[in-house]
């Protein structure tokens, strides 16, 4: 019997639910869920810029008030000031306004493929997702015959494909049809190809998508808005879609779909699908096998579904080969909803999406959500991923300024909540998540790690700092001070999503803090704006940190002393400082608060709670606290596909756990590769392999009885270097590339040498095995 591979998910059964089971490709632009029928299968699929709402859909205002509030929000300022607190719906009443024209993100809707003479009892049924080479398959036999499907979403082309085969000639056969839950679209078929177009009633963007089909022996009929195969030997379907969406502001509209969608099939028709396979996993291998994990696991010969039923989070083979699966589906998931090709960015949903109306309009939440997505691409070997996040965040500059400028009065750019692709910077009226002016300083720490992984000055330069600074320069202009110690604060400042306003909540004052900070440094860097450095430097002066404890020992979440030992809120958002933020450091009183405040929280909450926590736990260097929350998700959070689910389905809680566990094996936010910073005890035996670290470094590791047994780093710059872990303050030998002893000084765990870029530095644990 074939060993089973440990990087496939796969089932005994066809898909029924599309949520739960069925199973996602993608190439960034486009997506599809494979369900895997034998009577009928269907494709459901999806192009990342079909969204209702913006410019035509009527009202629509970008969120910005209707008319000018003069004094609202000083007016709420003072009660603040005056009272302490305001609750959300007061804030709301005066600051907020229902959404108008924000829209949804929409499906394309689905392909069946209507099997002529399906088998009633089909004999060993298989359907897989192989993350090595990003190809679903399914696979059955009837009357003698094996079927089977290959699909895979192509980045080259920007083409979803499908192949249909069987042993025996002349056995594929089909009808291809298109639904859609919308009533507002044509479908024709000729000369084998299906065109599906129209205009959402809403805005009026016009979509098209094309499925061109190619037979092989056989008969193929177009039939109205059908077409049908009979008794080829194989069918390849080839597929493309897209919107006149364009992502500038105000109009946010571009060319006519067609002859992009039409000149994508026709090139990739012309390839065949043996050309068309090969520079797909060719160029997704090229992403996908930088980073290689393993916790010595090995995967059970059952079904994925019944993997996760089993796992228990202890440290059996089949657990440890889970988790290693889950690690890297976050990665394959990323490499498939965000690619350099893309308009937008991966959204609450990545890029899949069956409905008209998806849960929270599957859109792009500032408030953590968006920038969760994210966490994992730099120090999982993604940087590539990150481009449609950096454009999208560079996009929503313009809209944000004239929301700063309207409604706050300052310089600067800002957006709120949640927003669309359509420059939605103002506020709505849902009185708990209405109001974040934080999140676009939040949105540009991406853009400023992006720098501190790559060194890349010219991207700092041109891309990362504009948008710095002009998150920067809403909080000069916008913080306001505080009666109480006349520090600079945020007011009104609400912690997500939870409380009351207040001035001066935690997160708040951390975010700014770090804005602030990542201004500064990157005009000094580039040795530019000194009088907006002198700005920035006052102003930090004053600046409240956001970083006090509390009287039971937390870190509190408010300026005030309300924090409840009692309070399990899925929020731990005045945790930020230390993760994704920089400003608490393991071992310091405010790591020790955050743990009191943690321990407090609770290991419950949603999927994407649980998959921050696992974050936390790593950078406070507790290894078996953070695999203790990925045995959360994984057991209680985590559908039969692996998606995770809030619930329902949200990609953030994938993306953030690859993130945590990434964070167990390697951390460089105080500039030192800190490596198996926090290695849990059911991770006995194992190693990683290409994990980045900022600086421009990239990380390997082996373990062996549950300590570091090799630390190797690739430096991709010369330079001083800092490598830190455990074993270091024992005995321990570094070797260059050819074996050469190298000279580093010690500081209790942690080595510091002058490093050469392309030179290959191994730390070996000398210490006698146990």
């Amino acid at each position: 019997m074939q060993r089973p591979d440990d990087l496939t998910l796969w089932y005994d059964q066809p898909a029924t639910d599309w949520e739960t089971q069925a199973l996602p490709i993608g190439n960034g632009p486009l997506g599809a869920m494979i369900f895997g029928g034998v009577a009928s299968e269907q494709l459901q699929f999806n192009e990342k810029t079909l969204w209702t709402g913006g410019p035509g859909s009527p009202g629509y205002d970008f969120g910005n008030w209707k008319a000018p509030r003069p004094g609202a929000i000083a007016e709420v300022q003072e009660q603040i000031d005056r009272d302490g607190r305001m609750t959300p719906e007061a804030v709301a009443a005066r600051l907020g306004q229902p959404k108008t024209g924000f829209g949804a993100y929409q499906t394309f809707g689905d392909l069946f493929l209507d099997l002529a003479d399906a088998p009633r009892d089909p004999s060993g049924y298989r359907r897989e997702l192989s993350l090595r080479e990003a190809v679903a398959r399914v696979g059955y036999t009837a009357d003698g015959v094996r079927y089977e499907r290959e699909y895979f979403a192509g980045n080259p082309g920007n083409v979803i494909v499908g192949r249909l085969s069987a042993d025996q000639g002349g056995k594929v056969s089909f009808t291809l049809r298109h639904t859609s839950p919308r009533d507002d679209k044509r479908v024709t078929a000729a000369g084998g190809r299906l065109t599906i177009r129209g205009q959402l009633s809403d805005n009026k963007m016009t979509f098209e998508a094309q499925v061109q089909v190619i037979t092989e022996g056989g008969t193929r009929t177009d039939a109205g808005d059908r077409i049908t195969v009979t008794g080829a030997d194989s069918a390849v379907l080839v597929l493309s879609a897209g919107t006149d969406y364009a992502g500038t502001y105000p109009g946010y509209r571009g060319q006519d779909p067609h002859a992009k969608v039409t000149a994508a099939v026709d090139a990739a028709a012309a390839k065949g699908y043996g050309r068309l396979r090969k520079a797909h996993v060719a160029d997704y291998r090229k992403l996908f096998d930088r980073v290689k994990l393993d916790l010595g696991g090995e995967a059970p010969a059952i079904p994925t579904d019944q993997l996760r039923e089993n796992y228990t989070g202890g440290a059996s083979a089949d657990d440890r080969a889970l988790e290693a699966l889950f690690f890297a589906y976050g990665r394959y998931l990323l490499i498939s909803s965000s690619r350099q090709n893309d308009q937008l960015p991966a959204n609450l949903q990545g890029v899949w999406n069956n409905s008209i109306s998806p849960p929270w309009s599957a859109d792009y939440h500032v408030n953590i959500n968006l920038q969760m997505n994210y966490w994992l691409a730099e120090q999982t070997g993604l940087h590539e991923t990150t481009k449609p996040y950096d454009r999208y965040i560079t996009a929503l500059a313009e809209p944000g300024r004239k929301t700063a400028r309207d409604m706050y009065g300052a310089r600067g750019w800002v957006v709120n909540n949640e927003t669309n692709p359509f420059g939605f910077t103002g506020v709505h009226n849902w009185a708990t998540a209405f109001w974040f002016p934080e999140a676009a300083a939040w949105t540009t720490q991406h853009l400023y790690d992006t720098y501190r992984f790559t060194g890349d000055e010219k991207y700092l330069r041109d891309t990362a700092y504009p948008v710095i600074k002009g998150a920067a320069e809403f909080w000069l202009d916008f913080l306001h001070t505080d009666p109480r110690d006349g520090k600079l604060v945020v007011s009104p400042s609400y912690s997500p999503e939870h409380g009351d306003f207040s001035a001066g909540a935690s997160m708040s004052q951390q975010i700014v803090r770090e804005v602030f900070t990542n201004a500064l440094a990157a005009a000094k860097k580039l040795k530019t704006d000194t009088g907006f450095q002198a700005e920035v430097s006052a102003a930090l002066a004053k600046l409240d940190p956001g970083l006090r404890i509390g009287s039971w020992g937390q870190l509190q979440e408010w300026k005030s002393d309300w924090d409840s030992t009692t309070d399990t809120h899925r929020h731990v958002s005045h945790l930020y400082a230390l993760h994704p933020g920089n400003q608490i450091t393991a071992g310091t009183p405010e790591a020790e608060a955050a743990k009191v405040s943690l321990g407090a929280r609770g290991d419950g909450g949603t999927g994407w709670s649980k998959a921050w926590k696992i974050n936390f736990w790593a950078r406070l260097l507790d290894g078996d606290h953070a695999h203790q929350m990925l045995a959360e998700q994984l057991k209680s959070s985590t559908l039969d596909n692996l998606w995770d689910t809030h619930p329902p389905f949200q990609i953030d809680g994938n993306f953030g756990a690859t993130s945590g566990i990434a964070e167990m094996l390697a951390q460089s936010q105080h500039d030192v590769v800190h490596v198996l910073p926090a290695l849990p005890s059911a991770w006995k035996n194992g190693s990683v392999k290409g994990l980045r670290a900022r600086g421009d470094i990239t990380v390997d590791a082996t373990w062996k009885n549950g300590a570091p047994d090799t630390v190797t780093v690739h430096p991709g710059r010369n330079g001083p270097i800092k490598v830190a872990s455990p074993f270091i303050a024992g005995r321990y030998r570094i070797l260059d590339g050819q074996g050469h002893e190298v000279e580093a000084r010690r500081d209790g765990d942690t080595l510091s040498w002058n490093a050469r870029a392309g030179k290959t530095y191994t730390i070996q644990n000398e210490a006698p095995s146990p």
